[in-house]
């Protein structure tokens, strides 16, 4: 997928001080392999969302597919999932000791463990 505005705000940020390089680093999820190293929060975040520019720049000029925001993406609301017999059973069977069913009882565990 691609973002048709290419409007760099839309990523996804984060900032956190990295202890090993003794800086602030800036990365972007949607772009995992990027990150920008500064002494301030606020610099690095400026840096990679230059770097991020430049990337997309070049992305562009070279008509490779540009990751859309994960703020922009269409979700369904459903994803499967694969899980061993034996862990099956026993969310079944916790689900049917609670008068849940099971999709009810999962939604309910996802949901208390934010």
């Amino acid at each position: 997928m691609t973002t048709t505005d290419g409007d760099i705000t839309h990523y996804t940020y984060r900032v956190t001080w990295s202890v090993e390089d003794d800086e602030y680093v800036a990365t972007c999820l949607e772009f995992p392999s990027l990150s920008w190293l500064a002494n301030t929060q606020e610099d690095a975040l400026r840096g990679l969302r230059q770097l991020l520019a430049d990337v997309i720049d070049d992305l562009r000029s070279s008509h490779e597919p540009i990751p859309e925001p994960l703020s922009s993406r269409v979700y369904s609301g459903k994803f499967n999932l694969r899980v061993g017999e034996q862990l099956h059973r026993k969310l079944a069977m916790e689900a049917a000791a609670e008068n849940l069913s099971l999709n009810q009882y999962i939604l309910r565990r996802l949901s208390n463990a934010s």
